[in-house]
């Protein structure tokens, strides 16, 4: 049993980048084994071993040898394992309204936008649906962030609702999306990503970004 967690991952993924952020923030000692979904090793018989539905990322605990998968869910179990930066408030209502706005991302807009459903779409109709979708993904967040943010997603303090914002927001500058129209997404997002464990998990700094993207 190794002594460093393994998180199998793919640069550009935002649900590996999400947990990225949590193991930087909390100090915890990982490594990462890369999975190149554009070559497909996610549907190999080996992966499909370790995560049955073939995605990224995929978790493993090195104390106890167990493979955890879904990041929401693997954000969750660091959380309650490992008390070092919390990224959840104390009180019920906050925390139930930080997983709101997680949920708003990880559920209602990434999946439709994720990289299994563009190649379902094609080529020419791909940019077009990924930048509808997260556009019309982002209005609804924004409203939400008008309520709840701060500095951050939730108040002043950097929740699990912002390792949520950070890759989205990043993806619908990818795809085209116009982000001024998102000022707090776009404010928040700014600022998170000055911050050093935020800069190490950007997928330009990861082990299988490709030269050309660095």
């Amino acid at each position: 049993m190794t002594d460093k967690d393994i998180l199998y991952s793919y640069f550009r993924s935002s649900c590996s980048w999400r947990v990225r952020i949590a193991l930087n923030l909390k100090k915890i000692d990982y490594e990462i084994k890369p999975i190149n979904l554009l070559k497909g090793e996610q549907k190999t018989e080996e992966y499909r071993k370790i995560q049955p539905f073939g995605f990224v990322p995929a978790f493993v605990d090195h104390k106890t040898g167990h493979t955890l998968i879904e990041s929401v869910s693997i954000l969750e179990f660091l959380e309650e394992t490992n008390t070092t930066y919390p990224l959840l408030p104390k009180d019920p209502i906050g925390r139930a309204t930080v997983r709101a706005l997680v949920d708003a991302v990880a559920m209602d807009i990434q999946p439709v936008t994720n990289l299994r459903v563009l190649v379902y779409v094609g080529d020419e109709k791909k940019a077009e649906w990924a930048k509808h979708f997260q556009a019309e993904g982002f209005k609804a967040l924004e409203a939400l962030l008008e309520k709840t943010a701060g500095k951050y997603c939730y108040g002043d303090s950097i929740t699990l609702a912002d390792l949520a914002l950070v890759p989205q927001a990043y993806n619908g500058e990818r795809w085209g999306v116009d982000m001024t129209a998102y000022p707090n997404i776009s404010r928040i997002s700014k600022a998170l990503n000055e911050i050093p464990e935020f800069k190490a998990a950007h997928p330009t700094q990861q082990i299988d970004c490709p030269a050309e993207l660095r």
